[in-house]
């Protein structure tokens, strides 16, 4: 086994499309943690008309992702959101957003999209967090 991939580890959080597919829901590389773009379906769960509600319950499945990986959302540097339908969904999505990332303040890109994978699906989430960022964070 190379070094690189001694380094690598990767986590699933057993949603719907992570086998289907074939991606991880967050690798650690280092200090470096991706987490995939992250939305509210959980299997056979329903997924909850209000958007709100769907940008909670990705960025709780991404906070899970964080911590499998020795992280947490202090720690994110960097994220993007999209959003289907930005003017109308948007404030409620940023809402949510800001509750669980405020502390932490990472760079963050909003898109507008069309569509994602499920139309039931109006938010995707994904960051990138360095572990141990938040600890130096002062603001």
């Amino acid at each position: 086994m190379s070094r690189d991939q001694d380094r690598v580890q990767r986590f699933h959080s057993g949603g719907p499309w992570e086998t289907e597919v074939g991606y991880s829901r967050a690798i650690r590389v280092g200090d470096r943690v991706l987490v995939s773009g992250t939305t509210a379906a959980r299997g056979d769960e329903p997924i909850p008309e209000d958007v709100g509600e769907q940008a909670r319950l990705a960025l709780g499945t991404i906070e899970r992702a964080l911590e499998q990986a020795g992280s947490e959302l202090r720690d994110v540097i960097r994220s993007r959101v999209f959003v289907v339908d930005l003017p109308t969904n948007g404030p409620a999505v940023l809402e949510a957003y800001g509750a669980a990332l405020r502390g932490a303040r990472p760079t963050i890109s909003t898109l507008g999209i069309v569509a994602l994978v499920d139309p039931r699906l109006k938010v995707e989430i994904e960051v990138e967090a360095i572990v141990g960022a938040g600890a130096v964070y002062e603001g």
